[in-house]
């Protein structure tokens, strides 16, 4: 029996509005997309998830939904899109959308009849004040501050675990699940091969509204510091173990539909609400965020995410580096003046490691996050605590296409974000003439991982080898492919029986290989068959 398209896929994350503009209003759009379909086909991938595609006001750009059944009228038209899925699909890829279903925006029609109190009344999570007027209880926003608006209109607040205006749907409430689900029930039927659920983790709350508890002051370490929200734990307000219920509710919806596939984020606590689920629970896939936020380059940070995965052995992961709200790969690990090598090995690690790779656009090549001003930010985030930490816009800026074109291609009109100067020199125009640019080094380890089983369905044993050295095999009937990763910007050693009849299939720099012994460049990779 064949395995389902998604196990072991690498799935390219289009951030819409930053990718492609076909129109010159300097937005990203469907028609700029389509433009785009026979380079992202040319890649290797095998699916594409989109952002959020529907009307928004743009509050948290596109992750504030006010019509689940539209599109943003910004990327086009609800036949533009049909267009696109056709485009795709007849060049071989798959098309998911990512659905936001735990909040929606304070201009969505529910939110206005819950206000009212329509109908929908209880579809949003309300409470009574306190006798002096402050909120229910102590929890905090992911944005920051308290995670309750009082309004008026009710006297009463409503919970929003991101900004004001992104009030919390209750799950609770038998009809607000199902017009959830069918939102999904209505993509589906419109030919999508699945979604991507943002914080998926988010679904339940504990129905008395009892307070997070707090962090002990003995255990908080700077990540707690770093971030209001960080200092309670949220057992509360989500992150409950019955959210694994909303988690197969939707397993259910989507299973109605043949070939498809649904994978969810999981921000906080995934052990606890049900990301790692085997694949007959809950969603096909769920991903956290240790590899996304680490900054510590190393072998650990892999080796400690694999050793939680393995107290889940049913459970197919998602890996990513990097997304929309994270801070790009290379900047991340290497800092202002990271080597391209070091976005190399980064590339050829993701493509090697268990699980269905998540690519965020850009990354493949190898782009720096590009530092923007205050007065150039859009992201509400980056309000919060400037100029220590600047949001997410700086990767979020437009693709550079043509490194001699107005705004590197990405749009004739005045990009939404400012493009990055420091893309220039790798622009698509100039990766694709370079025999070793990011870009080509991309296509060729996602050739060689579709040539074979190992790399896309293989189990992951990790070799015991020290710093900065990171190895491992995967192995899949009788094959088996052997990966090794120099972490570090000094040649490194690794000795290994296997290794004298090993086959190379990939290296990012040339290795000097002895029998057993291989050295491997700075930040080198080197793949090999057993």
């Amino acid at each position: 029996m064949s395995a389902p398209w998604w196990r072991g896929a690498v799935i390219y994350q289009v951030y819409v509005r930053s990718f492609a503009d076909g129109n010159g209003d300097g937005v990203g759009d469907f028609g700029g997309l389509i433009g785009k379909l026979d380079y992202l086909a040319a890649l290797g991938i095998d699916a594409l998830w989109l952002s959020p595609i529907h009307p928004t006001p743009n509050r948290d750009w596109g992750y504030d939904v006010s019509d689940y059944d539209g599109v943003n009228p910004e990327y086009g038209t609800a036949a533009d899109f049909e267009q696109l899925l056709a485009e795709a699909h007849a060049r071989g890829l798959k098309v998911m959308t990512d659905e936001v279903l735990a909040h929606t925006s304070d201009e969505h029609a529910w939110f206005r009849d819950s206000l009212t109190g329509g109908e929908k009344a209880d579809w949003y999570v309300w409470a009574a004040p306190r006798e002096d007027g402050t909120p229910p209880n102590n929890w905090l926003s992911a944005f920051a501050g308290e995670a309750w608006a009082y309004h008026p209109a009710r006297r009463q607040y409503y919970h929003h675990k991101f900004l004001r205006q992104q009030p919390k749907l209750n799950w609770r409430n038998p009809a607000a699940r199902a017009a959830a689900l069918a939102v999904l029930d209505g993509w589906l039927a419109k030919g999508v091969d699945g979604f991507r659920l943002d914080v998926a983790n988010a679904y339940f709350h504990v129905a008395a509204l009892t307070d997070n508890p707090p962090v002990p002051q003995a255990q908080r370490t700077s990540a707690n510091w770093a971030h209001a929200p960080n200092l309670q734990f949220h057992f509360n307000d989500s992150n409950l173990p019955d959210n694994i219920e909303a988690l197969d509710a939707i397993r259910r919806t989507v299973d109605r539909y043949p070939d498809r596939f649904v994978m969810g984020e999981f921000s906080e606590e995934p052990e606890r609400c049900g990301c790692f689920e085997p694949p007959d629970v809950g969603l096909h896939s769920g991903y956290s965020f240790p590899l996304l936020e680490a900054h510590t380059l190393g072998p650990d940070f892999i080796r400690k995410h694999f050793a939680m995965l393995d107290r889940h052995p049913g459970h197919w992961p998602s890996v990513a580096f990097s997304n929309h709200d994270v801070m790009r790969t290379l900047t991340r690990f290497g800092g202002k003046d990271a080597p391209p090598a070091l976005a190399k090995m980064m590339l050829a690690l993701l493509f090697s490691l268990k699980g269905t790779a998540l690519l965020y656009q850009g990354e493949e090549l190898g782009l720096p996050q590009v530092d923007l001003r205050r007065d150039q930010l859009k992201d509400p985030v980056g309000d919060l605590y400037y100029p220590l930490h600047k949001g997410r816009d700086g990767c979020r800026t437009p693709i550079p296409w043509d490194a001699g074109a107005p705004n590197l291609g990405f749009s004739t009109g005045t990009p939404w974000l400012p493009v990055g100067e420091t893309h220039r020199a790798l622009a698509v125009s100039r990766q694709m003439a370079q025999a070793d640019s990011s870009l080509n080094w991309t296509r060729r380890v996602l050739a060689m991982r579709k040539q074979g089983r190992a790399l896309r369905l293989g189990e992951i044993e990790f070799v015991d080898e020290s710093a900065p050295i990171l190895a491992f095999t995967r192995c899949h009937g009788t094959e088996c492919v052997f990966c090794a990763f120099n972490m570090s910007a000094e040649p490194a050693t690794l000795t290994d029986g296997r290794l004298g009849a090993a086959r190379l299939l990939l290296e990012s720099h040339a290795a000097s290989r002895s029998a057993d012994l291989l050295v491997l460049p700075p930040y080198g990779a080197y793949i090999a068959a057993l």
